[in-house]
């Protein structure tokens, strides 16, 4: 199924039901009532909206998986589901960003590893390792690993993934999403070359984030 909708599909129950309840009310008369639920179903229309996005591609690029603000970049050793030393980069994605994810890179769909967790504020460090979270391995044709790991956050309860182990996965390709408010996170080779940096605001598809050695 592709997932090039200008409002993601995952948004659309939630959209013909506020739709619904604000026509009920303006049905009534109950005017201050249609007013504030007409601007819930504008918010929820936005927060579910899925734009095109385009991008200059390099050799080696790796490009944003999330829109939001760059809110910790660092090296790290990592056991578990992810094994090895890392650079990490974290994005905070706030109820205003896009919540459409996108791959950031080129390659295979190795491992996808969901875990249940809390619902700490993802812009939280211990998010990382606490709150419920999908980590997807994508393999590059030269053998290298690239992590992108969706969290939930302290009002996002539900994370959604549309790729499959297996599957292929262009660069900038949409492959998920979580609802209200998140944290994404990409784990790249230790050797790569980070070029963001720190309360950098980014875009999903569309920033470059680094480049693989």
């Amino acid at each position: 199924m592709k997932h090039n909708s200008i409002i993601a599909y995952e948004g659309f129950p939630f959209i013909i039901f506020s739709l619904a309840l604000t026509i009920l009310a303006a049905f009534f008369g109950i005017i201050w009532l249609t007013v504030v639920l007409a601007a819930v179903t504008v918010f929820i229309l936005c927060f579910f909206r899925n734009p095109e996005r385009n991008f200059q591609d390099e050799d080696k690029l790796v490009i944003c998986p999330a829109d939001g603000k760059i809110i910790k970049i660092e090296e790290v050793d990592v056991q578990g589901t992810i094994t090895g030393r890392f650079k990490k980069i974290s994005i905070f994605m706030n109820v205003f960003n896009v919540h459409v994810n996108r791959a950031p890179y080129d390659g295979t769909i190795g491992k996808i590893s969901y875990h249940k967790g809390k619902f700490l504020s993802a812009n939280l460090d211990k998010a990382s390792a606490e709150n419920e979270r999908n980590e997807i391995m994508i393999c590059a044709k030269d053998g290298r690993a690239i992590w992108a790991v969706q969290i939930a956050g302290l009002i996002a309860r539900r994370i959604v993934c549309w790729t499959r182990e297996g599957a292929d996965i262009k660069k900038g390709e949409r492959f998920g999403l979580i609802r209200f408010g998140s944290r994404v996170e990409v784990f790249l080779p230790s050797d790569s070359r980070v070029v963001v940096k720190l309360d950098d605001k980014v875009r999903a598809g569309q920033t470059p984030l680094g480049y693989l050695s």
